[in-house]
């Protein structure tokens, strides 16, 4: 009996093996979605619309764009890994979504790890301390120094209870040993920044492509930024680390994953065609100009370390700081 079922299944993988050598052979056999866990108009769906058309020509069928918002990109997330492993749906993630919601939502139906797998890194978005031009502080330094004379004094903005931009201040506040009072917005970048351009906050952590215009115009004043070296569009901003706080280089990174199972020659197929738009000058010149930095992974395995040492970082900081959903 057990020869007999042996041999059965292996005359089937034999049947088999074909025609699921030639379905990869011929992938993609029809457009590819992408999913984007955000609304649209955000950093996140920005990069897919840029890279769209470029990575339609490189895998040879359009990219479909799809925005599943809610839940802190949950939803967008548990459709994602939900979805048939064929390569024909693949997931724009973020640090949020992948290294952050699992350390914050006790109840998540989804664990990127495990469901997800990683492609490669696609962008990384930068943070910028930002604060009100009536805090009376140029600096880090000078903030850090005017927060410790006034205790309780100083309030923050984040874009939620349990989002990137309270844990990076949650963060600078552990190191530097501050009192300040946490206020969280709902709705996005947009409202937070707006609390802190009218006066309502002093200061926040906030991704760059949502503050530059207000920086350029004079209505917030930059104190010191994530990146691990300056950037350009703002030469005279230090880094956090210029600043003293090694610890504070980090990002909003952008990321593609497919769902689990998904075969390894699609995702090395799609692996090299992102790497190809990717470098494409008129990509990454479209990239630059919203405020956000291309930036790659050689190998997936590569990215899923990286995707790996996210989740340890951030976790330890949400866990610490009491962090929750909202």
């Amino acid at each position: 009996m057990i020869k007999r079922t042996v041999a059965a299944w292996l005359g089937l993988t034999l049947v088999l093996l074909p025609a699921l050598a030639l379905g990869q052979a011929t992938y993609p056999s029809k457009p590819v979605r992408m999913i984007v866990p955000f609304a649209p108009g955000g950093a996140s769906d920005v990069v897919a619309r840029i890279m769209a058309p470029k990575l339609g020509d490189a895998l040879g069928r359009q990219i479909v764009i799809e925005n599943r918002a809610g839940a802190s990109g949950n939803i967008g997330m548990e459709a994602a890994a939900r979805a048939a492993p064929d390569g024909h749906t693949i997931y724009l993630g973020n640090i949020g979504t992948i290294a952050i919601n699992p350390a914050i939502f006790r109840n998540l139906s989804v664990d990127p790890s495990k469901d997800l797998i990683p492609i490669t890194l696609v962008a990384d978005v930068p943070s910028i301390l930002i604060a009100n031009p009536s805090v009376p502080a140029n600096t880090v330094a000078e903030l850090i120094a005017w927060a410790k004379t006034n205790p309780g004094e100083l309030n923050f903005a984040s874009t939620g209870s349990g989002a990137l931009s309270r844990l990076e201040m949650e963060q600078l506040r552990k190191v530097a040993i501050l009192d300040l009072v946490h206020i969280p917005y709902k709705g996005g970048a947009g409202p937070a920044v707006t609390g802190v351009v009218g006066g309502e906050t002093h200061v926040m952590f906030v991704t760059l492509p949502s503050a530059i215009t207000f920086i350029m115009a004079g209505k917030l004043k930059p104190l010191g930024i994530s990146t691990a070296r300056r950037i350009e569009a703002l030469p005279r901003v230090p880094t956090m680390a210029e600043s003293g706080f090694p610890e504070m280089t980090s990002g909003a990174w952008q990321g593609l994953f497919a769902p689990a199972g998904t075969p390894r020659p699609i995702v090395e197929k799609l692996h090299a065609a992102i790497l190809a738009t990717l470098a494409s000058p008129e990509i990454v010149e479209r990239i630059i100009n919203v405020g956000v930095a291309v930036a790659t992974r050689r190998t997936p395995e590569e990215f899923a370390s990286f995707v790996n040492a996210e989740s340890i970082r951030w976790g330890k900081v949400a866990r610490e700081s009491g962090a929750t959903i909202d």
